[in-house]
């Protein structure tokens, strides 16, 4: 047995509709069943730290090890 849903849509949310519609050739439930999955997937998904971090990390080859936790370097930050 099928469900049925009802969604209220934002104009821009109906035009990225329609722009899907238009360039995948997919009915506007084939879309939203699909974008469940997508989403379902991306929270299953598990990432490290280091996905998470992406190109930003290693941008810096050097700088002291200790700026953290260092006095010196933190000065008023957090009082």
């Amino acid at each position: 047995m099928k469900t049925y849903i009802h969604a209220r849509l934002s104009k821009e949310d109906r035009a990225v509709l329609e722009e899907l519609k238009k360039s995948t050739g997919r009915s506007e439930s084939e879309l939203v069943r699909e974008g469940l999955r997508l989403i379902r997937r991306e929270l299953e998904r598990k990432r490290s730290a280091l996905e998470v971090a992406g190109r930003s990390s290693g941008k810096f080859a050097g700088g002291p090890k200790d700026l953290s936790t260092n006095e010196e370097y933190l000065g008023e930050f957090g009082r």
